[in-house]
Parts: structure tokens; C-alpha cells; sequence
């Protein structure tokens, strides 16, 4: 069952129409049904493209947020094959919101590594909402100090609102894990690419997403801080998160002006979570392309080329 967004609402009353006609329609030939239903299917698309066109970006937070959105496991499972997790980071345990491991992707090995955040109750609490622990970070340097030694690529997917913020993650050494996982990505000798699906929140994205291509989707967002936190900080009130969001520049569309992501892969029409199947097939492709690009850098190459790309960061603005 769909699940709608606040500002969808008046998508959401046309679609609820037009599957009462469809089922009215199927229950007999019914032409006067048929036509009313024609009509009102062009309605809703036209209302739907209206709306995702002018998105705030508040409403796209949202969209990024989206239960439905497909996660972490989705993307493994629908372009990595023979795909197999390793655990723990061999200093004290593991941690389930950040998941890694070897595959293949289309003709070559690659190290996989990203948050997830679950898809129902029981899955969201075993992941921890995609909010790792010091161990998680520790995890995804081993896989990616791995991934180097052996000469295979690294795919960061992230998705996550952030590190998690707990009395435990801040005594095992949280900002130390983050700043490690930062330094192992750009020491890397081998090419990296990281995609942003969802919510790219603070030192819990970038710990895995310095990158020598970072990749977002279309209605993503890559921020130093949730805007209701920002809010919280900047005007002691998390109620202006809108003001928040509009104001730190957090969307795909502002970040590529900006420099600081490569590329934006587009949505299905109404979100990824309109169209899974879509969305992953398309991420695949970006993914493609962008090994491909990289896929002749020898290691001082790719150690360079990364550098250069986040020195330049704020330079032309």
C-alpha cells in the first residue's frame, strides 16, 4: 500500500478515485467508467508532474525520507551478484546499520559498503535506523583497506540521517571512527564511487563518501547537519527546519552548482518509491559509468585526482 507524503494529498485523493473505478470497471464492461477513468489517470500524472516539478526543498527532505524509498539491500540485491557481507571490526563487535562485503558487479569485483536503515519495524530496530556505532565506521576501513590490497573498487551507498549520537557510540570513540573511515576513503589507491540514496547526514555520510565520483539522486539530500537540528542550532527552535533546509543549500540541484557532488540520477516521476525497479536500474547505470571512468587510474592516479576534487571545493563560488 502506497503511503503518501502530507503536500501529496491532492495526488492521493485522485488516486484513491481512480482505484475505485478500477474496481467498479473490472467488475464489467463498463464504457462511461472506462473513459472517466482515462481521464482521471491523465489528472492525477499531470498533478503529480506539477507538484515534483516546483518541490521546496523542505518537501524534498521529505521525499528523501520516504519509508518506501528502496534501501541499501534493495540496491545489493538488484545489481551486485554473489554478493557476501563480512562483519565485524575486529576491535569490538559488529554493527548492523552500516553493511559490507565483496561481490561482483558486472564484469568485475567490487567492495560494497552502506547504511541501512530497514524497511519495517523489526528490521528498522536491528539496523538502528541506519545510525551507526563507532564499530560500523571501524567495519567499512577493514572492508575498504581489503577492497586496496586487493585491487577492487569501492561502492559507498549511503543513506542515513547520521552517525548515532549515543553515550556508548561517544565512549567507544565515535568522531575517531568517523575521521578514520574519512582517511581510509581518501587514501584509497583504487577508485571509489559513492551514491547518495536518501538522507546524506553529516560525518555518518561522508565517513564512506569521499569519493573520487559522488553520485546523488534526484530528490536526495547531503547536509552538514538535519535541518532540524540546524534549526535547533542556529534559532533555538527545531519548528523552523523548512527555514533550515531552504537556507543550507541541501538539495541535489544546489550541490552540483556548488561542486561538491559529480552528478544527479534522476527519479521516477512522484519518487523513487514510485518505481523501485526504475530507480536502481538507473543508479546501476550511473555506477557503470562512473567505474568506467576510472577504471585505468593506477593508484597515485586515483589518490590525486581525489585530492584535487576536494581541494577545489569552494574555490569558484
Amino acid at each position: 500500500m502506497r503511503s503518501y507524503l502530507d503536500f501529496e494529498k491532492p495526488v492521493a485523493e485522485l488516486e484513491a478515485k481512480i482505484e475505485e473505478l478500477r474496481t467498479l470497471n473490472a467488475q464489467g464492461d463498463m464504457p462511461a467508467i472506462g473513459e472517466e477513468l482515462s481521464k482521471l489517470e491523465a489528472k492525477a500524472e499531470k498533478a503529480l508532474s506539477d507538484l515534483y516539478a516546483g518541490l521546496t526543498p523542505w518537501q524534498k527532505t521529505q521525499v528523501a525520507r520516504h519509508p518506501q524509498r528502496p534501501h541499501f539491500v534493495d540496491y545489493v540485491q538488484g545489481f551486485i551478484s554473489d554478493f557476501t557481507p563480512l562483519a565485524g571490526d575486529r576491535k569490538f563487535g559488529d554493527d548492523n546499520a552500516i553493511i559490507g562485503g565483496f561481490g561482483w558487479f558486472e564484469d568485475q569485483p567490487i567492495c560494497v559498503i552502506g547504511q541501512e536503515k530497514g524497511s519495517d519495524t523489526e528490521s528498522r530496530i536491528r539496523h538502528n535506523f541506519g545510525l551507526a556505532r563507532p564499530e560500523g565506521y571501524r567495519k567499512a576501513v577493514r572492508l575498504m583497506e581489503l577492497a586496496d590490497r586487493f585491487g577492487m573498487p569501492v561502492l559507498s551507498l549511503v543513506d542515513t540521517a547520521g552517525a548515532f549520537p549515543g553515550v556508548d557510540a561517544e565512549e567507544r570513540g565515535q568522531a575517531e571512527a568517523i575521521a578514520r573511515g574519512t582517511e581510509a576513503c581518501l587514501a584509497l589507491g583504487v577508485p571509489n564511487v559513492a551514491v547518495i540514496l536518501g538522507e546524506g547526514g553529516s560525518g555518518g555520510a561522508i565517513a564512506i563518501a569521499a569519493a573520487n565520483r559522488v553520485l546523488m539522486l534526484e530528490n536526495a539530500i547531503y547536509t552538514v547537519a538535519s535541518p532540524e537540528a540546524s534549526a535547533s542550532i542556529l534559532w533555538r527552535d527545531a519548528g523552523r527546519a523548512q527555514d533550515a533546509a531552504t537556507n543550507m543549500k541541501i538539495t541535489a540541484q544546489d550541490l552540483l552548482k556548488f561542486g561538491i557532488i559529480d552528478a544527479i540520477i534522476g527519479e521516477p516521476l512522484g519518487g523513487a518509491h514510485r518505481d523501485c525497479a526504475a530507480t536502481i536500474a538507473a543508479v546501476k547505470g550511473a555506477v557503470s559509468e562512473a567505474l568506467a571512468a576510472l577504471r585505468d587510474y593506477t593508484p597515485d592516479e586515483a589518490r590525486r585526482a581525489r585530492r584535487e576534487k576536494f581541494l577545489a571545493m569552494g574555490r569558484k563560488l
